[in-house]
């Protein structure tokens, strides 16, 4: 039997919330990369900025410097100049030469954590924030219309030779930029022993390469180039960075520092192998800026992460800010706000005083100096520093689930979370009263608070086929119970 497949038609590209994210060959092919960078084009274009040029970034999955080579070609048939990485390079780097440059924006093809199957595309402002409303909006217009038609490109050897291409190398500019705001030498000659786990990603090798020359001992695994990464999604939670506990686990270290795939997002572990949640690091962060820094400027966190921000910022007069998901939100309104930091859920940290953008290794070599500062007040190991931590910020209890659907089933799932949901919300959860139902602003999901404060919150991916369920609850047992009411709402109502 022979079957006939349906006549192809333009892909729908949407932008979630942090860029395009589409399967290798699937729909992430060469012509919907150059209809994006088609659409970059018409925004630099229009705002009559084609001199400052464009910033072009990838990481190192399957292809992503040849797809980000087909992005620059559409570019440069528009004469728009294009600095272009010399190699795979950590997402936020983008954002640092976008600001250095004064560039008109930026352009990294990564996916993230996403699997290895998937790549991605995103958009940097000018700023170095994740591309907002204003530019996704000229971007998404140009992608209702140039789906199935030619679009001009400009052969990459032949621009290189008119002179319209820079390539560049951020690292030195960027140590310089780092130095401004945190004291390197005084890590280097910490009597520590770290270890760093890139996930075989485009960190490889910053961490290390910023704390080389001095007394600080760091051995970075998984440094390698593996577009399959290990065979996990490049993300920095378990049980994606078991065997790097496994490694903390059998002693001889200090701390563990984590990156995911792109390196914009940080995670970290302590000396006995033990994950420091993602909302325990969002706490951390805003404690070190406020009780070993002396700063009061405002925090930005997104809806899905943790309450001790509120609790930190009574107990330091820090004005604390809420978001929908995604550095999209939390960047701008980190800059209408002026704040110190901006924190999201999934381990993206911008600071104020560095970039309103993720930078995962910035957000590490704080941690780094957080723990450092700890234990010359006489609070170490690192599982005593979080210990005390716990005593300040009080408790939180925290996991997030991802419940899969098939891409076909998906569309169904989502009409039961956003539809039936919003008629028919809980009134209870874990054998407790639901006391507050909120429908996020973004339209994707709803968020359930208990008496005590503990809280469920579902929501549907803008970039994945599957509705992530998170929880931050006071107790363990309630936030397991927590995630199993959560799960049953998602898959049967």
């Amino acid at each position: 039997m022979t079957l006939r497949g349906a006549a192809p038609v333009p892909t729908t590209i949407v932008f979630g919330t942090d860029g395009w994210r589409a399967r290798i060959a699937d729909e992430f092919t060469f012509e919907n990369v150059r209809r994006c960078a088609d659409g970059v084009a018409r925004y630099v274009v229009d705002r009559g900025e084609t001199a400052k040029g464009v910033v072009i970034a990838y990481d190192r999955r399957f292809a992503s410097e040849h797809f980000a080579t087909a992005a620059a070609e559409v570019l440069l048939a528009h004469d728009i100049p294009v600095a272009f990485a010399v190699h795979a390079v950590p997402t936020q780097m983008s954002s640092f030469e976008v600001v250095e440059r004064g560039a008109a924006a930026g352009i990294v093809i990564t996916a993230s954590h996403n699997p290895w199957v998937d790549n991605g595309f995103k958009v940097k402002a000018p700023t170095g924030a994740a591309a907002g409303a204003d530019i996704l909006g000229v971007i998404e217009q140009r992608l209702g219309e140039n789906g199935g038609t030619g679009i001009d490109r400009r052969p990459f050897a032949d621009a290189e030779a008119a002179g319209l291409v820079e390539w560049f190398d951020p690292y030195d500019g960027y140590e310089r930029f780092v130095r401004t705001t945190l004291d390197l030498d005084s890590l280097k000659a910490a009597d520590a022993s770290i270890l760093v786990d890139p996930m075989w990603g485009a960190g490889s090798g910053w961490i290390s390469r910023l704390l080389a020359g001095g007394r600080i001992r760091v051995n970075e695994i998984h440094q390698e180039r593996n577009p399959y990464f290990g065979g996990v999604n490049p993300e920095p939670i378990r049980p994606n960075i078991d065997e790097a506990l496994a490694i903390l686990g059998g002693g001889g270290y200090d701390l563990g520092l984590l990156l995911d795939g792109d390196a914009d997002r940080a995670g970290a572990a302590d000396e006995r192998g033990m994950f420091i949640h993602q909302l325990q690091v969002t706490g951390l962060l805003m404690y070190y800026m406020a009780e070993h820094r002396g700063l009061r400027d405002p925090v930005v966190i997104s809806v899905n992460n943790t309450s001790m921000a509120g609790r930190l910022g009574e107990r330091y007069g820090i004005e604390t800010f809420e978001t929908p998901v995604g550095f999209k939100f939390i960047g701008p309104k980190m800059i209408e706000t002026g704040a110190m930091m901006g924190a999201e859920e999934s381990g993206g940290f911008g600071f104020g005083m560095h970039l309103p953008e993720r930078d995962g290794v910035y957000a590490d070599l704080m941690l780094l100096d957080l723990f450092l500062r700890e234990r010359a007040a006489g609070r170490w190991p690192v599982s005593s520093a979080i210990a005390r931590f716990h005593e300040i910020a009080g408790p939180s209890w925290y996991l997030r689930i991802d419940v899969h659907f098939e891409r076909a089933a998906y569309g169904r799932a989502k009409h039961h979370l956003l539809v039936d949901l919003r008629e028919q919300s809980p009134t209870e959860l874990a054998g407790r009263p639901v006391v507050r139902t909120l429908a996020l602003d973004t339209n994707d999901g709803f968020k359930f608070w208990l008496d005590d404060g503990s809280w469920l919150l579902v929501r549907a991916s803008g970039t994945e086929p599957l509705v992530r369920v998170y929880t931050e609850a006071t107790t363990e047992s309630l936030r397991d119970a927590l995630l199993a009411d959560g799960e049953r709402l998602v898959r049967d109502g």
